[in-house]
């Protein structure tokens, strides 16, 4: 039976070199609503018709994002490696926009947050929607996971 799920979220810990409290917490928020709800479908069909659930481990190495999927005993069943040079722009005006929306929060009157996370989510659509695209004919996502998994993408990226 079918189960295109993720069950467990790990990030490669050694490329994270430093997470302020804020990025900790969208982590933690990340990895929880991921886990919830989603949809998560490898394309290539399994000799042995598996077709989940999933364990999988977000790492990035030498600008790649590899995403090591495992079978729900932890056995290995493939990894998938994306460029992520389409990802730079993305990503640092998410940490732009991230950084002005926690100050606005601090400071900023309810409508100045409203204009500031409106922007936040607006950049965080468009970076769901190129990782869908990214995904697409290797993994197949909803749009919510898709978002859920280029936070978790943009946290690999601190560098501190």
């Amino acid at each position: 039976m079918a189960d295109p799920r993720i069950i467990d979220v790990q990030l490669d810990e050694r490329t994270i070199l430093w997470r302020s409290a804020d990025v900790e917490q969208e982590r933690r928020i990340a990895i929880y609503d991921l886990l919830e709800g989603n949809h998560f479908a490898p394309q290539r069909p399994q000799v042995d018709g598996y077709a989940g659930p999933y364990r999988l481990t977000l790492a990035v190495e030498e600008g790649r994002l590899a995403l090591k999927i495992d079978r729900e005993d932890r056995s290995h069943l493939e990894t998938h490696v994306i460029a992520l040079g389409r990802f730079k722009r993305p990503i640092r005006d998410y940490f732009a926009i991230c950084d002005s929306y926690y100050q606005a929060i601090r400071a900023a009157t309810p409508q100045q947050i409203e204009t500031v996370d409106m922007a936040r989510r607006a950049i965080h659509n468009e970076a769901a929607e190129l990782l869908r695209e990214r995904l697409d004919g290797k993994i197949g996502v909803d749009f919510d996971t898709a978002r859920r998994l280029f936070t978790l993408l943009c946290v690999l990226h601190i560098r501190g």
